[in-house]
């Protein structure tokens, strides 16, 4: 959902300016690692610690990849680069809280979910919880994701100010340049937590959807191959026992 991060130009994780040719299944099983993307700037779903990309997302595509015998190369850039990036080929698969839509199954093709969430709204106590109270107010997300799209729908809302960061959205809202922050219900969790002392409220759901990770339209015995670690990883609990690490509960699609 963002711009490209100095801290991964830093540690090399960025996708260098010749493109990584996005490879079928038996190509990447041969080699024995798997090149992915993520953000790096979404935490707890992925963020950096220092210089190590980490969060939910990592660890499920890390024991994902563990399932399929495989190691993982990661590549970090701006979200909403990341569906053209895919089309381009510069790597094998993106998991990156991609909301599945009609819109983006024309550009990518995605896997099983691995995780079920929804938009929330966030605002200062005080302020508009509640989807019919966003009438005449500003609204801060960020660029290109399912929740933009959301704010947009808003009947009434005075201004929608998208951000390249979801984080700088946060800031907007406790800076007071915008009156409510529309975000994934566990980011609005994580950051409910980690300011406590700013009196942030969590308020209505706008909507729910599936996130799942995104691969080039036509990779198919690769999907299907994800698909399989997804499945193994949810049989055995592993996927329940990343989901409590970093939400304390089960955040996995029921169906």
């Amino acid at each position: 959902m963002r711009a490209i991060h100095s801290i991964a130009l830093a540690i090399g994780l960025v996708c260098a300016a010749t493109a990584v040719q996005a490879r079928d299944w038996a190509t990447i099983k041969q080699s024995g690692s798997i090149v992915a993307a993520s953000e790096g700037a979404y935490p707890p779903f992925n963020y950096f610690h220092g210089s190590k990309l980490t969060g939910y997302e990592i660890d499920v595509m890390e024991a994902v990849a563990k399932k399929l015998g495989l190691q993982v190369e990661w590549r970090a850039l701006a979200f909403d680069a990341l569906i053209a990036s895919i089309r381009q080929d510069r790597f094998d698969v993106a998991i990156a809280s991609h909301g599945i839509t009609e819109e983006r199954q024309k550009s990518v093709d995605f896997t099983t979910p691995h995780y079920c969430s929804g938009g929330q709204i966030v605002a200062k106590a005080g302020g508009p919880l509640k989807a019919n109270e966003l009438s005449g107010k500003t609204l801060g997300v960020q660029l290109a994701t399912t929740y933009a799209d959301a704010a947009k729908k808003v009947s009434g809302a005075k201004e929608v100010k998208t951000y390249p960061k979801d984080t700088d959205a946060l800031q907007a809202l406790l800076g007071g340049r915008v009156d409510a922050w529309i975000t994934d219900r566990f980011v609005a969790k994580n950051a409910l937590a980690k300011n406590a002392s700013e009196g942030l409220k969590a308020g209505d759901m706008v909507f729910v959807e599936r996130d799942a990770m995104i691969l080039r339209k036509g990779n198919n015995e690769l999907r299907e191959q994800l698909n399989k670690g997804l499945a193994e990883i949810k049989a055995d609990g592993t996927l329940k026992a990343i989901s409590e690490k970093y939400f304390q509960e089960d955040i996995s699609c029921s169906n």
